[in-house]
């Protein structure tokens, strides 16, 4: 009887299982890939993200620094930086792959290449089955991403308006050029997907290019790809690889009984950038200091469990509430929104804060309104959802 089997070697899944290992908990971390493993991803880890690690993190992970962004929609084109840093590029093979050796150091035990099939809540503990075994828990987070079935365990299936579809691909190119082309920043092209955007992430030898919009808007995701990287000038044959992601903002069940979801699976993800890592990394520790918490103080009741929930929502659950509504303000009416968007350095400037977390999207909102007076957008948007 484990305390605590984690679904999942990603960063949520990494995040609680250092945690857990930590606190002295019997752990299981399940992963059904073997790592070092190919994720597709834009690949840009926020400075906030970072902060959320209790070791240094590797000089030799990084492969650009970010200070800026490139923003551009129609023929507008807006660059703008910070003097302090936002992100880094990461591949997230490599990314994953040192996140799960900090949480083995911990002392957990990992078994890599062990799909779980089903999981299911028992009078007093969790039983997992995999295709070769079956393991017995008094508690499971589900840390599997957004993509698979397991997460409905807990939680209803998400609508097409509430996920995202992106595409993504990787462009060699010398460093040099890349440099040349966007240098310390990233570069986002509003109005070519459904409630999304195109991005170009600069990376070590290559870019990372892709596209993401809203599974009811996006009807057919890899023509739009082909599109987007032909007007970007990439004529050559590349290989796509597609993934879904939740709209963060959206209210969801997150726990049932003995059962936790977290990072993607829990619907953690900014509903504008598509901004996840952050959400995953945190709320993964969370459920493991919570777990570990209900364990020690023996409260049989799994009310404890209850302060999951609230300390999620208490750290991040409004901003990716108002995440969302920026995101409907902004691609209902996206002419009008994304030249206002556009139009003012100021505008854009202050949006890098939000990106850096120095700024909430509600504080954000606020500030547009006040100084730009787009309410009536907002009162549109109201009516309209």
């Amino acid at each position: 009887m484990y305390d605590l089997i984690i679904v999942g070697g990603g960063p949520a899944g990494s995040a609680a299982g250092r945690i857990a290992g930590r606190a002295g908990l019997k752990t299981l971390l399940l992963e059904k890939e073997i790592f070092p493993r190919y994720k597709p991803c834009g690949g840009a880890l926020s400075d906030h993200a970072i902060s959320h690690f209790d070791f240094e993190f590797p000089d030799e992970l990084i492969e650009k620094e970010l200070y800026g962004a490139r923003i551009c929609f129609r023929d507008r084109v807006i660059e703008r930086y910070k003097d302090y840093r936002i992100a880094v590029t990461i591949t997230r093979s490599k990314l994953d792959n040192f996140l799960l050796s900090k949480a083995q150091e911990s002392g957990i035990e990992i078994l890599q290449g062990e799909k779980v099939i089903s999981i299911s809540n028992e009078d007093d503990y969790v039983q997992v089955k995999t295709k070769n075994s079956s393991y017995e828990s008094r508690f499971v987070i589900i840390a599997t991403g957004s993509q698979g079935t397991l997460k409905n365990i807990v939680r209803r299936k998400d609508s097409k308006k509430e996920y995202g579809v992106c595409i993504v691909t990787e462009v060699e190119e010398e460093n040099e050029r890349i440099d040349n082309y966007i240098r310390d920043s990233i570069e986002m092209r509003f109005g070519v997907a459904g409630m999304g955007y195109g991005w170009i992430f600069p990376h070590d030898n290559y870019y990372s290019v892709g596209i993401g919009g809203l599974a009811s808007l996006l009807s057919d995701p890899n023509s739009a790809m082909r599109e987007y990287l032909e007007d970007n000038g990439f004529k050559e044959k590349y290989r796509f690889n597609g993934h879904v992601i939740p709209c963060g903002g959206y209210k969801r069940k997150i726990t049932d009984q003995r059962i936790l979801l977290s990072g993607d699976a829990a619907g953690f993800v900014d509903a504008f950038s598509g901004e996840g890592l952050a959400y995953a990394i945190r709320s993964g520790q969370i459920a493991a200091e919570v777990i570990s918490e209900t364990l020690h103080t023996g409260n049989k009741d799994l009310t404890h469990l209850r302060e999951y929930e609230k300390r999620c929502d208490l750290e991040f659950g409004e901003h990716l509430k108002y995440s969302l509504v920026f995101a409907k303000m902004m691609h209902n009416f996206p002419e009008i929104s994304f030249k206002i968007f556009t139009s003012e350095e100021a505008i854009i400037d202050r949006f890098l804060e939000v990106a850096a977390f120095r700024l909430t999207y509600k504080e954000y909102l606020k500030w547009l309104i006040f100084n730009f007076r787009p309410g009536w957008l907002l009162k549109n948007i109201s009516r309209k959802a």
